[in-house]
């Protein structure tokens, strides 16, 4: 797992461009200096009640002026809408974890891997908090195309509702 994991590094990290990208933008359109919109995104990661983030709010108030709430606005949409990559491995390390316990009464290597990739890309979210996603895999929240359920897709036929 933390070879795999080292090896997507630049594609989990992925995240972090996709942010700088944003917060450039963010600071072209409202004409505030770069630095000022990346600390008002690291202002986001402290507790609202502490008296840490109440001192550089109003910092950094007095340095934007008049535009610091549209920026941090802006900021805050924009760390909502940049998935985070320690979330989405979260998210795979405890859908995985069940999964790889069974792995040494399996037989297969490869295969198996394959196997479990599949199971992982097309099992539905029974929960998420994007409502977005719920009652979609992670391949329909991502192509927007519905499918069939996995084990249909394996060639196992449709669902049979149980026999009482």
């Amino acid at each position: 797992m933390r070879v795999a994991l080292q090896n997507q590094r630049n594609d989990l990290l992925a995240f972090a461009g996709v942010l700088d990208q944003k917060l450039d933008a963010i600071a072209s359109d409202t004409a505030v200096a770069g630095h000022l919109v990346r600390a008002t995104c690291l202002l986001h990661r402290k507790p609202e009640t502490s008296v840490a983030f109440w001192q550089a709010w109003n910092r950094l108030h007095a340095a934007i002026g008049r535009r610091f709430h549209e920026v941090w606005t802006a900021v805050s949409q924009a760390l909502h809408d940049t998935p985070r990559s320690s979330s989405l491995v979260e998210n795979l390390n405890s859908r995985l974890r069940n999964c790889l316990t069974l792995r040494h009464h399996l037989d297969g290597g490869r295969a198996w891997l394959e196997l479990l990739k599949f199971f992982v890309n097309h099992r539905r979210f029974t929960r998420s908090r994007c409502s977005g996603r719920v009652g979609k895999s992670p391949r329909e929240a991502m192509t927007g195309e519905a499918h069939s359920h996995w084990l249909t897709l394996l060639g196992l036929g449709p669902l049979q509702p149980r026999q009482i």
